[in-house]
């Protein structure tokens, strides 16, 4: 158990590997020894497993930004095209649209879960909309009942950023599989992370999974017989085996993570001027991040756990209609008023969250954020 009295983590990756670490280097070990390193069978085996677990088609691919602009493309969408996203989110969600010449479109938060609000989001469709993009922002679910019910009735599809719930679940069906593609990032501080930059595409239908991994290996099923335009986007082998090993552990990651935030929800409970994170009753909350709202003072409690020597973050502290890549075009980006992204972009304070964190840390945390 690590000493009360060590620094603490953001995300502690060198206690988990030390923990996993036999296996972790067998299968390094393994690969090495094959010197397969590009499209190992180890890759397959871990799309298999993958897939068996989420109830999807899975397709490895090199990152989390690829993914979802390989989802998009498999969809067709291109310049001119719209694409419905929340403005409080990482800036890779948009990027994506934004490589393929479409126009993300901001929609508003719900104040509880960070996710897209659906009512806002009804209010932005037009006919140039091609594609809607939910995120399952800090380890939950949005609403995927009432996002597919609206993108149903209008006949769009759903594109589902699960960079940061894999093992969440909406209504006990995993997150990323109701809509057309659900996309993955497994960048090393994910709930289920690999050594490196890696990611997927999912989907429970084999002919868009195909599609997305044609898009994939440079739209080509067979070697210099391209068929479509593609990217070259793919999970190296070591990649691939290192969360071979992982994969088996993500359900007990998710109930460290879970009872973390319990211990944390113990200590902020009916505290004035602090919200803890709010748990939908029907999406199964992972906690990628512990994200309080501090009503007041938000900085002032930043600056005093980083003066402790305890780490914290802000996601997200800029909306992204108001990045300069969007802020320059705002007509075209924000379409309705977005009050809930601003207000949580001055109130949000992630703390450390990860497998490894004690409850002797957390009342240090703790103890820091009280006294502020």
């Amino acid at each position: 158990m690590t000493s009360a009295t060590e620094p603490i983590q953001m995300v502690d990756l060198k206690t988990q590997y030390e923990r996993l670490r036999p296996d972790i280097d067998r299968r390094i070990q393994s690969v090495l020894d094959s010197t397969a390193f590009i499209k190992g069978p180890e890759v397959n085996r871990f799309e298999e497993a993958l897939g068996a677990a989420l109830d999807a088609h899975v397709v490895a691919v090199a990152n989390g930004t690829d993914a979802l602009q390989i989802a998009l493309m498999a969809l067709g969408v291109g310049p001119g095209d719209e694409v419905i996203t929340p403005s409080f989110t990482f800036v890779a969600t948009a990027e994506a649209a934004s490589l393929l010449g479409a126009v993300p479109v901001f929609a508003d938060i719900d104040p509880r879960t960070f996710t897209m609000d659906p009512a806002s989001l009804e209010t932005l469709i037009t006919g140039r909309t091609r594609a809607i993009v939910p995120v399952h922002l800090f380890g939950q679910s949005a609403d995927m009942d009432a996002i597919m019910d609206i993108a149903n009735r209008h006949a769009i599809p759903v594109v589902e950023d699960t960079a940061q719930a894999i093992g969440s679940t909406w209504k006990d069906q995993a997150a990323g599989t109701r809509g057309a593609f659900g996309t993955l990032s497994f960048f090393p501080s994910k709930n289920l992370g690999c050594y490196g930059d890696g990611g997927a595409v999912m989907s429970r239908s084999a002919e868009l999974a195909e599609r997305a991994r044609l898009i994939a290996n440079h739209g080509s099923r067979k070697k210099y017989h391209n068929e479509v335009v593609g990217i070259n986007s793919r999970l190296d082998t070591l990649q691939a085996a290192i969360l071979q090993a992982k994969l088996p552990h993500l359900d007990d990651f998710t109930r460290r993570r879970r009872e973390a935030a319990d211990h944390y929800d113990a200590h902020f409970a009916d505290i004035p001027g602090i919200t803890t994170p709010h748990r939908s009753a029907h999406s199964h909350h992972v906690f990628h991040q512990y994200t309080l709202r501090i009503h007041r003072h938000r900085d002032r409690i930043h600056d005093a756990l980083s003066e402790a020597g305890i780490p914290s973050a802000v996601y997200y502290p800029v909306p992204l209609h108001e990045l300069p890549i969007y802020a320059s075009s705002p007509d075209a980006h924000v379409r309705v008023p977005l009050p809930e992204t601003g207000r949580a972009a001055r109130e949000v304070l992630s703390l450390p969250m990860h497998t490894e964190l004690t409850e002797e840390q957390q009342q240090r945390i703790a103890h820091v954020i009280l006294s502020a």
